[in-house]
């Protein structure tokens, strides 16, 4: 502030000062006054056209203000008046590449090197061009190059980092990013880009501990808000997934697709009550989005509200006629309230829509083994281990129905695959040793039931409990409420205090109508996990 009082009091002095309106113009450029610094500039440059700083000041200002073409203009003209100074050279190549003229910011980019060959800023920015066009190999070198003159320059560290991560030598992207991060900690863009790296070598938890880090710096990035929300959601890590995509509506208040990420992020969470809020603000900025009139029936089936969830499954198929997914979740509805007539057209529907939707297959042949037609569950089960060939509870429930038809050997084969694809599969150990005792393979038999007891002696209970529970998940999610109920038994069995099986427990308990035990449940998961709310 006290040297733009300096700078005002001698441009009152000497009106026609060139150098005094020069220092006002970039004082008031640096302070964000775009518009008074213009007046000061284009003052000095007329009091001395040759003021090579004040051009490019002026130029400087010009490009904040979008007037890329008048800036260009300023620039060369500054690039007449000293021809030999590097830095008007490195001004107008920035201004090129802007304006889409990469080759001749290039030259331009080049002279400034030529004129200043010991300046590492001008190496990096060089390698900045070359990169914007593609040119990683010689980019990478002029990056080298700034590092050799100036081994800590941070900036090279950093785009170099970027240049090894578009060539996909990843060990090397992540090395020079870190590098960029231990120089300077603030550098938001670096732990982004590291994010990146660690993602693509697989290194997940790391990846998203970079960008949490990244969106602590920039808080207020829309679009890096979505992708952490994203990122934890893949995680499991419901509570930061919500965290993100709280941040991302706060910042886009009229984003449907960001409220509809933060419902489905809380129906993760197990919090149904607040998602559907989220799911109507959605609806409410796109009405006509049948999707996610599906999400809030999602919603409201957590909740244990069929009929709720049954209308808005029903105005979103009015929306959307041909979206597999609605059928299928309609099906599971009704199913759920047990009017299975109207259960099963849906899942019709659904697989005549989709035919690899494996899971309304699933559904199908557990609907049909229930009703005892056990050809028709067969069929069902077959076309969704045909969709979904590692469906390991598929080829458990299609081994468990061709034993009760007598078909022991196929019984056999199927419960085996399953056991391969899911080897901690304890009640296809135990099913299996039943088969086999029939088949008469009394040492295959006792083979599966001790594999049964050495699973439950040898796994990590933890581990096992997480299985079931996973396990339990996609059968409730596939409609198959009994299966799911005596896998999150088995889980809790395991592990007494993992609080995700007592909820998920809740959850199917409440579906068939067990309001007492499903209250429990949900109750014990909340002292275990303060973060898991009753629907």
């Amino acid at each position: 502030m006290r040297a733009r009082i300096e700078f005002e009091k001698a441009v009152r002095m000497a009106p026609n000062s060139a150098e005094a309106q020069s220092a006002l113009g970039w004082v008031l450029a640096q302070q964000g006054e775009p518009d008074a610094a213009l007046l000061h500039l284009k003052a000095a440059i007329k009091a001395k056209p040759g003021l090579v700083d004040a051009r490019l000041t002026l130029a400087s200002v010009l490009i904040q203000q979008g007037k890329v073409a008048e800036a260009e203009q300023e620039a060369r003209s500054a690039v007449q008046a000293a021809p030999s100074q590097a830095e008007v050279h490195r001004i107008l190549a920035r201004i090129l590449s802007q304006r889409n003229s990469p080759q001749v910011a290039l030259l331009e980019m080049r002279r400034a090197t030529e004129l200043a060959p010991e300046r590492a800023d001008l190496r990096d920015d060089l390698g900045t061009i070359l990169a914007q066009q593609n040119q990683f190999t010689d980019a990478g070198s002029a990056f080298r190059e700034a590092l050799r003159l100036q081994p800590n320059f941070e900036p090279a560290h950093f785009h170099l980092g970027v240049v090894f991560q578009q060539e996909q030598q990843l060990d090397d992207s992540a090395s020079e990013l870190a590098k960029a991060i231990e120089l300077l900690p603030q550098d938001a863009m670096a732990h982004y880009y590291l994010a990146k790296t660690l993602e693509a070598q697989s290194k997940s938890a790391e990846a998203l501990q970079e960008l949490r880090k990244t969106a602590a710096l920039r808080p207020d990035w829309f679009e890096l808000q979505i992708e952490l929300g994203l990122a934890s959601q893949r995680a499991g890590d419901a509570e930061g997934a919500v965290a993100a995509f709280g941040e991302a509506v706060k910042l886009h208040p009229q984003d449907a697709e960001a409220f509809n990420d933060l419902g489905l992020a809380l129906v993760q969470k197990g919090d149904a009550e607040t998602s559907i809020a989220k799911f109507r603000t959605a609806i409410q900025l796109r009405p006509d989005d049948g999707a996610f009139r599906g999400n809030l029936a999602i919603a409201f089936m957590q909740r244990a509200d069929f009929d709720a969830a049954i209308t808005e499954l029903a105005a979103a198929i009015n929306l959307a006629p041909d979206n597999a997914s609605l059928h299928y979740n309609l099906g599971l509805a009704y199913k759920l309230k047990d009017q299975l007539d109207q259960a099963v057209p849906e899942f019709q529907k659904a697989v005549s829509l989709q035919p690899d939707l494996a899971d309304a297959h699933y559904t199908l042949g557990v609907l049909f083994w229930q009703k005892g037609e056990f050809d028709k569950a067969t069929e069902e089960l077959q076309k969704a281990i045909q969709g979904q060939p590692n469906y390991a509870e598929a080829h458990y429930t299609l081994g468990t129905v061709f034993k009760q038809q007598g078909k022991l050997p196929e019984a056999a084969a199927e419960l085996k695959e399953a056991i391969r694809l899911q080897p901690d599969f304890a009640g296809a150990h135990t099913t299996l040793a039943a088969v086999l005792r029939q088949l008469g393979d009394a040492q295959g038999a006792a083979e599966q039931a001790s594999a049964g007891a050495r699973i439950a002696a040898t796994t990590n209970k933890l581990q096992a409990a997480t299985f079931a529970t996973n396990s339990g998940k996609r059968l409730l999610n596939a409609g198959d409420v009994d299966g799911a109920i005596a896998q999150f038994r088995s889980a809790i069995n395991s592990s007494p205090e993992y609080a995700a099986a007592h909820y998920q427990l809740g959850l199917a308990l409440n579906r068939v109508g067990q309001k007492e035990e499903a209250t429990k449940e949900f109750h014990r998961a909340s002292e275990l996990d303060p973060h898991l709310k009753a629907p």
